[in-house]
């Protein structure tokens, strides 16, 4: 009995220890502190920020949601070579984190469980910075201290991280994206959005109440549109019904043309033809020609025939323009040649214009004849 449970014991032992080494990061030049969270995120976070002049990184692992690869794609020959996804990262310095979705990036690691790395800068007693990785990108600290923190639960990092999306402030201008609180929100909202954790709808659902400022609408609406999968899809579907601001809603339809959810095309079509706002209609005609099929170009045929505006006409015969030449080019020249709209034939004449393709060439051909 006792040798079962020695073996039991150790069975747990290994399980905690492969755990804990699977959260561990791929750091490099790094004086690393290690700290236990599993008391409270918030409470030894803040205890760490309360305590640092010189600058240092505290940094901890959670689950991810979906497949996908944060790392910075212009690295060095010697990050690359290490392994890994991506090559490797620099906290001190300028390289940006690229994000990859797993089918945009067949090298993607797609067994065993996958976590994303949140690291702070912090320094004076206050934190400076976010950023977010793949669990195998490496990383160098650039001598710096990290400390990092096992045992964190991903409620608890959703709540510290929405502390920051808060700070952000409720300012709208675009100056105001250069303000480092304003960075620090984008970070924050990106890193929740990756959260598997149910915490992680509430707190995007939160950010997009009509009380919110209208940048924090709409930036969480591009990542409810490019990470959070069915559940995102839905909550912008009601966003593009409800939200007053054709600000917000325009952010709405680029967050739904990124979505992978196929219901995100009809979406976007019911918006081409009945959204109230010309920019929105607009924004939506652009963005479905970027996706072509079949019922985006019935979508965009139908608005150069039916749309009262010519503004929305014209937008919709660049959005043909922008389909693949083999289906875009016939239906240019139809327009073209049948449109009763003088502006919109014009448009469409401009843009066969600038295919360069042999069908435009000839009908210009015809016409110079007649």
């Amino acid at each position: 009995m006792k040798k079962i449970q020695i073996a039991l014991t150790t069975v747990v032992f290994l399980t905690i220890a492969a755990s804990l080494a699977a959260q561990e990061p791929r750091l490099t030049n790094a004086k690393v502190q290690a700290r236990n969270a599993a008391a409270g995120l918030e409470r030894e976070f803040r205890a760490i920020v309360s305590a640092q002049e010189a600058p240092a990184w505290i940094g901890y692992a959670v689950p991810v949601l979906g497949e996908h690869q944060m790392c910075c794609w212009n690295s060095t020959d010697s990050y690359r070579n290490a392994g890994g996804c991506c090559g490797g990262c620099r906290l001190e310095g300028s390289n940006e984190v690229s994000f990859n979705n797993s089918d945009e990036n067949r090298s993607v690691k797609l067994e065993g469980p996958q976590n994303m790395l949140v690291l702070f800068r912090v320094a004076g007693k206050s934190v400076e910075k976010i950023r977010t990785f793949s669990e195998d990108c490496a990383i160098d600290a650039g001598g710096l201290t990290v400390y990092w923190l096992a045992g964190v639960k991903p409620a608890d990092s959703v709540a510290l991280l929405a502390t920051f999306v808060r700070a952000g402030g409720p300012g709208t201008s675009e100056s105001d994206d250069d303000k480092p609180s304003r960075r620090r929100a984008n970070a924050a909202i990106s890193a929740i959005a990756l959260h598997p954790d149910a915490a992680a709808d509430a707190a995007l659902e939160s950010f997009i109440a009509p009380s919110q400022s209208e940048w924090l609408r709409g930036q969480t609406a591009f990542w409810l549109g490019s990470a959070r999968e069915r559940r995102g899809y839905d909550i912008l579907k009601r966003m593009i019904r409800e939200d007053p601001s054709e600000r917000v809603r325009d952010k709405v339809i680029f967050a739904l043309s990124v979505s992978k959810v196929p219901e995100s095309v009809d979406t976007m079509i019911a918006v081409a033809r009945e959204d109230a706002s010309k920019r929105v209609r607009g924004q939506a005609l652009f963005w479905l020609g970027q996706k072509a099929g079949k019922k985006a170009t019935e979508a965009i045929t139908a608005a150069i025939e039916n749309d009262p505006d010519t503004d929305i006409k014209k937008k919709a015969v660049f959005a043909l323009s922008q389909l693949p030449k083999d289906e875009g080019v016939p239906l240019l020249i139809q327009v073209a040649k049948t449109n009763k709209n003088p502006a919109v034939r014009k448009q469409a004449m401009f843009w066969l214009g600038q295919s360069n393709d042999s069908r435009a060439l000839s009908f210009f051909e015809q016409v110079l004849k007649q």
